[in-house]
């Protein structure tokens, strides 16, 4: 059981779950959210980065990308804990849970099945699609340079609007910025993680935007990803203001900025451990605060002390 837990590496999970919260905050903005259903949204986020986290363990593993000269945790299969055969078993395991545990949570949300159902459902298969073939198979794309998209997409856009639309049912334009808010984060934790292994990334023919721009560039790509998820999330807290105590949020960004800062003056090294672990968390304790923000904020105008604030 060590050995599984080790493969599913939790430690990416508050990742996956700041794109559900933010997608429930939504939801509860700007009409309501649902208990269960965000429960179910959570359930098939970690199902999905699990079997992403697997299948990125079968294929670096597979074309030797994962070796002596790796900076990052070493992972099941390099360790010899696990055997191929075995991840590839577990991947199918999570490819019928994820499937399960979104069908489920389609056919709540949508008692009576119409078109969004399909397209939520097409979505679901393509975010598992995308999950295995970031490096599995010959033409993984993670190893082509359009992993960051991918990630933007799926960990941003395409999660946290739909985690809101399965509980509002409704599309807000506003929503999109949340959304490109998370979806930025998330590539930047990507952005660390590929910046650590840039070396033995292009020396294993991993074409990642790091090995593409170099140390220097990749770094300023960091700060305009974190440039760009700041300005997305309090454009969204003008447009749609209520009181001050919709940017509470902005206490986050302390400990993001001072993770950034940290990333620009080190170099490449297992140092970089460290800082993805930080960011990572630091991004589920944003999304946190954003949620409390817009409850706090909501507390604040129904009990008819927002003139305080103000």
């Amino acid at each position: 059981m060590k050995h599984w837990l080790h493969a599913f590496r939790l430690r990416t999970l508050p990742l996956a779950a700041a794109s559900v919260l933010t997608g429930s905050m939504l939801a509860g903005i700007f009409g309501e959210a649902d208990g269960l259903i965000l429960f179910l949204c959570l359930l098939v986020a970690f199902e999905l980065q699990i079997l992403s986290n697997l299948a990125n363990d079968y294929g670096d593993f597979v074309k030797g990308t994962d070796n002596e000269n790796r900076l990052g945790n070493q992972r099941a299969l390099q360790s010899g804990a696990l055997q191929p055969n075995q991840v590839k078993r577990m991947m199918v395991v999570f490819v019928a849970a994820t499937l399960l545990t979104g069908v489920s949570l389609l056919l709540l949300a949508f008692p009576e099945v119409n078109l969004a159902t399909f397209i939520l459902l097409a979505t679901g298969i393509a975010a598992i699609g995308a999950a295995i073939k970031y490096t599995v198979g010959n033409n993984a794309y993670g190893y082509k340079g359009w992993g960051d998209i991918f990630v933007f997409l799926f960990f941003g856009i395409f999660a946290v609007l739909g985690t809101s639309y399965v509980q509002y049912h409704v599309l807000v334009p506003e929503m999109i910025l949340p959304a490109i808010a998370i979806g930025l984060l998330a590539t930047a934790v990507l952005n660390v993680n590929n910046i650590r292994d840039i070396d033995n990334d292009k020396a294993c023919g991993k074409i990642t935007i790091p090995v593409k721009l170099g140390v220097k560039k990749a770094k300023q790509y960091h700060l305009f990803l974190i440039a760009g998820a700041t300005l997305s999330i309090v454009i969204f807290s003008v447009i749609i203001y209520q009181s001050a105590v919709d940017f509470l949020y902005l206490l986050s960004f302390p400990v993001i900025f001072a993770n950034t800062r940290s990333i620009w003056t080190t170099e490449p090294s297992p140092a970089y451990n460290k800082l993805l672990k930080q960011l990572s968390l630091s991004v589920l304790f944003f999304a946190l605060m954003t949620c409390v923000s817009y409850i706090l904020s909501f507390i604040v105008v129904v009990t008819g002390i927002g003139n305080v604030f103000n």
